[in-house]
């Protein structure tokens, strides 16, 4: 009996085991993700450390980048890791500011170009446990916290590029840049022999070798040690065939649920969404597919200690509302300092954001592309419930003579209001739209919101293609 009870219980663990892993559709796979609109995007390495400057030198580019840009030798920076404690580190913390924030997930570096491994690794000792006196993997407590708050976990994973795991491609931009360097012609020359590297350790194994013995073992790892894995957010295809992404690819299989992005190797792999980068696309530029636009909140990725340029709150709340209004998520970057804190300018924007959200985020969560024409005061999302409508028109522009005209609305009007206080608006058919009586003043300096429910559908034949809002991108 107790043998057949014993077989039982395997037998259910395994079928529980199964259909937890089931695949889904697309559309089932697509669902939370299209829900979310917002999600934080964190870029942390040991490159935080450099802090932007080498040899007393600003060096150009995202902080994420100067090893590269810099052209710093692989030992060199390898030793530098020792000096790498990341003693503030406070996950728990981390996933509470996003929470707070409105956000829904958070993508994080497991692996940046440089090829240091924010985790426990077999297929590399370049990691944070093996190569630096914190001795700790960061990401499983990460993921601890994000199932305790309920947010989903992603990982970014530099498939191709990687600059101290020999064999790791290397993008080709030759010159050192930012500093004196009295050797940078010897540098030039070397890089351009040896597509882009400039360290002989880089090229003491080819490609092939570093997919095999370093990115699939470690993209298993991530994909076996961490729970529930929501996005695999892959970057620079540079050097990939489609034989190395395929074999990638197939890892996947690990986590048939997850989602991955359009970067894995261009374009037999397009992934399950687009990555527009540092930019909000127009209306024209999009083509029905699913897209994130990843920015960050100053200049730089990876942490830099002199960037303080940060985008206000308004700037921020804007681009929210525009990316939704056009059906898109919004990846906004956080990057930390080198004893794992958010810098005081990203945990001040947060704040702003979750204050906003608090109020707000019913015109943000689960809402689908405007339908409206142009938009002078703002922008617009929707919502369809049955036979009726919801349009959230985030206002910008509070009109002065109290009437907000909402252009290319020919539906009846069931209801409108603030979603600030709840209050009742007035409303009246015009033309070819609706006119809806405001207060003289707007509940939100930023963007304030009015609940328009309207009957039926709202079709989207008349939609002008928008411009893109500005963003204060880089390049």
């Amino acid at each position: 009996m107790k043998k057949i009870l014993s077989v039982l219980m395997a037998f259910m663990l395994c079928a529980t085991t199964l259909f937890a892993q089931k695949k889904l559709s697309r559309d089932e796979r697509m669902k939370w993700w299209r829900e979310a609109r917002f999600g934080m995007f964190i870029h942390w390495g040991d490159y935080a450390q450099w802090a932007g400057m080498y040899k007393g030198h600003e060096v150009g580019h995202g902080g994420e980048w100067i090893m590269n840009r810099g052209k710093i030798p692989v030992a060199e920076y390898q030793a530098a890791a020792k000096n790498f404690n990341p003693v503030k580190y406070d996950p728990d913390a981390w996933v509470r500011m996003a929470k707070d924030a409105g956000m829904k997930y958070i993508v994080i570096t497991a692996k940046h170009h440089d090829g240091f491994a924010m985790f426990k690794s077999n297929a590399s000792k370049w990691n944070i446990v093996d190569a630096t006196p914190y001795g700790k993997d960061v990401l499983k407590p990460l993921a601890a916290a994000c199932k305790k708050y309920g947010i989903k976990l992603g990982f970014y994973y530099s498939q191709a590029q990687d600059w101290n795991n020999p064999g790791g491609a290397v993008a080709r931009k030759v010159a050192a840049e930012g500093w004196p360097n009295p050797d940078s012609a010897k540098i030039d020359a070397y890089t351009k022999e040896h597509s882009g590297h400039w360290d002989p350790y880089q090229t003491t194994a080819t490609m092939g070798e570093y997919i095999d013995k370093v990115a699939v073992p470690q993209v298993k790892e991530l994909l076996t040690n961490y729970g529930d894995v929501a996005v695999l957010w892959w970057d620079t295809p540079t050097g990939m065939t489609d034989e190395y992404a395929e074999k990638l690819n197939a890892v996947l299989a690990l986590q048939p649920n997850i989602i991955t992005n359009d970067r894995l190797k261009r374009p037999n792999f397009p992934g399950d969404t687009k990555t527009p980068e540092q930019k909000i696309p127009s209306l024209a530029e999009l083509d029905g597919k699913d897209w994130e636009t990843c920015m960050t909140m100053n200049g730089t990725w990876g942490y830099k200690s002199y960037d303080n340029k940060w985008k206000s709150p308004e700037t921020l709340i804007h681009n929210l509302c525009d990316i939704a209004s056009k059906g898109g998520n919004y990846l906004l970057n956080v990057g930390p300092d080198p004893l794992g804190q958010f810098p005081q300018g990203s945990i001040d924007d947060l704040k702003a954001i979750g204050v906003w959200m608090k109020v707000n985020s019913e015109a943000i969560y689960a809402t689908t592309a405007s339908p409206l024409p142009v938009l002078s005061w703002g922008r617009c999302t929707k919502k369809i419930e049955g036979d009726k409508t919801t349009l959230y028109l985030s206002v910008f522009n509070w009109p002065a003579n109290g009437k907000l005209v909402v252009p290319g609305l020919k539906n009846e009007v069931l209801s409108a209001k603030l979603l600030a206080d709840g209050a009742a608006l007035k409303s009246q058919k015009e033309g070819d739209g609706v006119i809806v009586d405001v207060p003289a003043n707007a509940p939100d300096k930023i963007a304030s919101v009015i609940k328009l429910e309207v009957k039926g559908t709202v079709g989207a034949d008349n939609v002008t293609p928008k411009g893109t809002m500005k963003s204060g991108s880089i390049d």
